[in-house]
């Protein structure tokens, strides 16, 4: 699908399209039923980079982080995410098996447990209603798609211009946020986002343990549907289309 908002970006990792719908895709990347050690981050990343169409439902979200990040509620249930996060529990990693050896010392994101599940209370859950959430590169999507989000990656001067435009039209300088949440978690955050007259786009990746997945100078901007097409009407006119713009993308 064509849009001038993307093209004026010259982005070098095309934006996903995040689609709830009840249809299964005939074919993309997926997680086997029950594995509980893929990364939904890693999944929108290769939708990007590969041009590959990812989809899951409540029984192939990966990680429960992913899950809960996905929509499918709150899959951290009894998994001692606080701990994961902070500083770590020997006898759930010993239990864990080789699986946990992260667990023994905590990623130290949060200084304590407690400030973790603090943190996960904080959390915008939802649960969607469709079956499926399907990630689509956006070069796939179509004027039949019904995206629910589109997820931005961009660079420090990619994701400049993308703030600014969420701001253009509104006059309040509270059109964007950066909440803290695992890699994938700016979906939640974008969903939560949707439901408002007048959503922020959510910056996002955050998360230092998946932070390989991209490229050092890359983050991620996600916005509600609704909020793309109000960017991409603002275009024509705008500082996309100036000498400073245009001399920015010299050095990319």
């Amino acid at each position: 699908m064509n849009s001038q908002l993307v093209n004026a970006l010259k982005l070098k990792m095309q934006p996903v399209a995040i689609i709830l719908t009840n249809d299964k895709p005939n074919d993309g990347l997926h997680f086997k039923e029950g594995s509980m050690f893929g990364c939904v981050g890693a999944m929108l990343v290769a939708a990007s980079k590969k041009n590959r169409i990812a989809y899951f439902d409540r029984k192939t979200f990966g990680c429960p982080g992913g899950g809960t990040g996905l929509g499918f509620g709150d899959r951290y249930g009894r998994f001692p995410i606080d701990c994961l996060l902070s500083t770590g529990n020997k006898e759930v990693a010993a239990q864990m098996g080789s699986a946990g050896s992260e667990m023994a010392e905590g990623e130290r994101f949060y200084k304590n447990p407690e400030l973790a599940r603090k943190w996960v209370n904080t959390l915008p859950m939802t649960d969607v209603p469709t079956e499926y959430v399907v990630f689509k590169p956006w070069d796939q999507v179509t004027e039949q798609d019904k995206p629910k989000l589109i997820v931005f990656f961009a660079n420090a001067d990619q994701l400049s211009a993308l703030v600014v435009m969420a701001e253009y039209n509104r006059g309040t300088n509270q059109s964007t946020i950066a909440p803290f949440g695992a890699a994938c978690q700016s979906i939640l955050f974008g969903y939560a986002e949707a439901e408002k007259d007048n959503p922020n786009g959510v910056i996002g990746f955050f998360d230092i343990s998946q932070r390989k997945a991209v490229d050092r100078e890359t983050l991620t901007f996600t916005v509600p549907y609704k909020m793309f097409q109000e960017m991409e009407a603002n275009v024509a006119g705008s500082f996309l289309e100036m000498h400073v713009w245009q001399k920015l993308q010299e050095r990319q």
